[in-house]
C-alpha cells in the first residue's frame, strides 16, 4: 500500500503567535491519526518560483489515513486556531507503492 504526505508550505506567517498555538495542538493530533513529522521546518532551498518559507511534511502509512487525519476533529481544532495566521499550500499527497 502506497504511503501518504502531508506537504505544507507556508507562502507568508501573518501571526506567529497563531503559528505556536497551532503547533501544541497539531503534533497531537497527527501523533493520534498515527503520522510521523519528517521535517518540520528545517532548512529550505527553493527553485524554479519556490518560496524558501517553512516547509513540513507528515508521513502517513496511506494515503487514506492522511486525508481522514487532515478531517478529524483534533486537527480541525488545529486549524481554527491557525485561522487566517498564515498563507499556505497544503496538500496530500500519494507516494509510490
Amino acid at each position: 500500500m502506497a504511503k501518504g504526505y502531508w506537504v505544507s508550505v507556508y507562502r507568508t506567517i501573518a501571526d506567529p503567535e497563531k503559528v505556536a498555538a497551532y503547533d501544541k495542538l497539531t503534533g497531537p493530533a497527527i501523533d493520534a491519526a498515527g503520522g510521523r513529522t519528517l521535517s518540520l521546518g528545517s532548512r529550505v532551498v527553493a527553485h524554479d518560483g519556490g518560496i524558501a518559507e517553512r516547509t513540513v511534511l507528515i508521513e502517513f502509512d496511506s494515503f487514506e489515513q492522511a486525508v481522514a487525519a487532515r478531517e478529524s476533529a483534533a486537527y480541525q481544532e488545529a486549524l481554527a486556531v491557525l485561522a487566517d495566521g498564515v498563507e499556505r499550500d497544503f496538500r496530500i499527497i500519494e507516494g509510490l507503492d
